[in-house]
């Protein structure tokens, strides 16, 4: 899985804090319907703050720590059964629905049995990955249906928690490269897909569901808000944020915090804002006169220090709803512990920052208990070790300049990557 397509400005950003008044004039588009307004799902699934989550005693980590202790390397393998210690996500990505089906049930219930709980991340969408470095997905729509209701099956009225199809809605099959979508079927599909695995993993009583919503340098605010409401998010437990990247864990709080609110804005608030979700402020966006009720000025996303202005928009314009009122999401701290990856200018033509970047480090550690209201976990998604395939960064050839190797395929065990991670964790793995 790769978050692999850039970040790009929103193509109309919100009005400044004067004009909120202004906007109650609007009239919104005739026969325009929104869902009722999207906030905690009534029946919100297992996670509580006392949840503890599923510790696979046979992970990467763990075979890993006996490969490093058999080669006379007890500091990398005293790192890695720390990692092994620390609960990761399982990753669910095709098979036939009967293999999906017996995976799934057989997670679950060695999770119960151990008295945690497990995390599933659903990875199979059509089309997946835009055909890139994590392509394939199921055949069709039909066939990813059926693949849904075997996972449900499998998981059936046991606690579980499901983070659904990580870049589904960010990289839509309209966002990606080529004419792949020219009349939006596709596109389409996807949501009605998305919607549908909604639909029937919260059907199981013991399941907390989650849709992937990129990250805080990706999709505008409104544009992933416009996507979570389309895809049925209100029938969701909240969305997912980070997966695979590298963001940090207060810049994600903050964009997942606008997002939240966003969707309120578009779904719960006035009848003149109803279905807006244009108008909300993003974190491309500040204020160049935040007196004069002038329109804001685009900056770089780079800039966390102009969002202040984002903050103030959301404070006029949604107020200060609780927790119930708003979408939840949680956050995957798996590799977020430095940072994301800042080469100097110019060094490559694609450095390609969401591929293998090197020095980054494991995050905070997964936990449900996060002292922060619209946060319901920081969880290990993406699986610690694994590659996000072969980078080159733009040089056309095949081996990673970074590395000096060929870096292995999406998903492949990388035993330096895992050891560096481990190594450059924060906090540190080891005292």
């Amino acid at each position: 899985m790769t978050n692999r397509i850039p970040g790009r400005r929103s193509a109309r950003t919100a009005a400044a804090l004067a004009v909120c008044a202004a906007w109650i004039a609007v009239t919104p588009a005739a026969g325009a319907e929104e869902p009722a307004p999207a906030g905690r799902a009534a029946a919100a699934g297992p996670l509580t703050p006392a949840s503890r989550f599923y510790v696979d005693p046979d992970s990467g980590a763990a075979r890993q720590a006996l490969v490093d202790r058999a080669a006379g390397d007890p500091e990398n393998a005293a790192r890695m059964t720390a990692l092994a210690g620390l609960p990761q996500a399982e990753w669910f990505t095709g098979g036939t629905p009967d293999q999906v089906h017996d995976d799934a049930a057989d997670l679950v219930v060695r999770a119960r049995a151990a008295g945690q709980l497990p995390v599933l991340v659903a990875y199979n969408v059509p089309g997946r990955d835009c055909g890139l470095y994590s392509s394939g997905g199921a055949a069709d729509s039909a066939a990813y249906r059926a693949w849904i209701g075997a996972l449900a099956d499998g998981i059936g009225d046991r606690p579980a928690v499901v983070i659904l199809e990580p870049d589904g809605l960010a990289a839509l099959p309209k966002d990606c490269a080529g004419s792949v979508d020219p009349t939006g079927a596709l596109t389409a599909a996807r949501i009605a897909d998305l919607d549908f695995a909604v639909t029937t993993l919260k059907a199981r009583t013991g399941t907390a569901v989650y849709l992937d919503a990129g990250n805080s340098r990706w999709r505008a605010v409104g544009d992933i808000a416009r996507r979570l409401i389309d895809a049925g998010a209100a029938r969701a437990d909240g969305f997912a944020l980070n997966v695979s990247n590298f963001q940090p864990t207060d810049e994600l709080e903050r964009y997942g915090t606008w997002v939240a609110k966003c969707v309120r804005f578009a779904t719960g608030g006035p009848e003149w804002a109803r279905g807006h979700t244009d108008w909300c402020a993003d974190q491309y966006y500040s204020a160049a006169a935040p007196n004069d009720g002038a329109p804001g000025n685009a900056v770089s996303v780079d800039d966390p220090s102009t969002w202040h202005w984002t903050d103030a928009w959301y404070d006029q314009a949604v107020g200060h709803p609780s927790a119930t009122e708003l979408l939840h999401f949680v956050v995957d701290t798996s590799r977020n512990g430095r940072g994301p990856w800042k080469p100097a200018p110019g060094t490559y033509a694609d450095p390609e920052t969401w591929c293998n970047p090197p020095g980054r480090g494991i995050g905070a550690r997964p936990t449900a208990d996060t002292g922060v209201p619209l946060v319901d976990a920081y969880l290990y998604v993406k699986t610690i070790g694994e590659s996000d395939g072969s980078c080159a960064r733009g040089t056309g050839g095949t081996v990673d300049p970074e590395y000096g190797v060929v870096d292995p395929p999406a998903g492949a065990w990388w035993p330096d990557l895992a050891h560096g991670l481990a190594r450059e964790a924060r906090p540190a793995l080891l005292p």
